[in-house]
């Protein structure tokens, strides 16, 4: 699967950034966080695979209701990206203010420190949650499920590079790219910062679409989430959400406010 080639290709650059930053900035890790941020990683990545080998025939059954034929090239792989990146952009989103969705996102945002390993902090529920919902457009157009999964992989690869406090702004660049000061913004729990800068690789999204906020240095980012989570017992950290959120659902009188719970904005009481 492409998707395992990417993630194979990119592991030694990975660990080599995670050595070189613990190196010339230690004071930015904690042993504790870096072995769950590793745990997590591991677990979600053999949750993924499973995943992928139970929706690849799904992929395809949607693929022959392509509209276009689309050749492989560098335009139309251009366009893949392109699309590919405004649909994760609207995920990032979706997953900031649907409650089904951060149930799964909150745990990224579980830590507070920022470091690469930060980006290893993702949750096996992820799946259930539905974030493959999101490229099903790509394969209804017309790409090939193969090629989708590896422009996802590759967008998901180029976020491990912004989960850092080594780098200030980069000028220029940080005007159309994702870069590490649009994605700490993206993480602090500031009042001004909160649910800003989607972007996966690309900014311009954040710009067009009012999200976006720029790190300003007299307001340090502040990490973390609003309201309390378990931050110990991985078991927990993983599932607190989902079994506050289940409990808010039996709580809620009505078909209406049960929707609510389930797909309006997520709650940010003590879970």
């Amino acid at each position: 699967m492409p998707i395992e080639l990417i993630q194979l290709a990119f592991a030694p650059v990975f660990f080599l950034g995670i050595a070189l930053e613990y190196f010339h900035q230690r004071k930015r890790y904690a042993i504790r966080d870096s072995l769950n941020n590793a745990f997590l990683a591991a677990s979600y990545q053999g949750v993924e695979a499973l995943s992928l080998l139970l929706l690849m025939p799904l992929f395809y059954w949607l693929y022959q209701f392509r509209l276009f034929d689309i050749a492989l090239n560098w335009q139309t792989l251009l366009g893949a990206f392109l699309l590919q990146d405004f649909l994760y952009y609207w995920f990032h989103r979706c997953s900031h203010r649907v409650h089904w969705l951060w149930a799964a996102h909150v745990v990224h945002h579980s830590s507070d420190l920022m470091n690469f390993s930060t980006a290893f902090r993702q949750s096996l529920m992820y799946p259930v949650a539905g974030m493959w919902l999101f490229w099903t457009p790509m394969i209804l157009v017309g790409f090939d499920p193969k090629i989708v999964i590896a422009i996802v992989a590759t967008n998901l690869a180029f976020q491990f590079f912004v989960h850092t406090e080594y780098t200030r702004r980069i000028p220029v660049i940080d005007l159309i790219f994702n870069v590490p000061s649009h994605h700490r913004v993206h993480h602090a729990t500031n009042p001004q910062y909160i649910d800003k800068n989607f972007a996966g690789v690309l900014i311009i999204w954040d710009r067009l679409f009012g999200t976006f906020e720029p790190e300003q240095q007299n307001e340090p980012c502040r990490y973390g989430i609003v309201g309390k989570m378990e931050r110990k017992n991985l078991f927990n950290m993983i599932f607190h959400q989902w079994r506050f959120m289940f409990r808010k659902y039996h709580e809620a009188k009505g078909i209406r406010a049960k929707a609510w719970i389930l797909f309006g904005p997520p709650s940010h009481e003590k879970a």
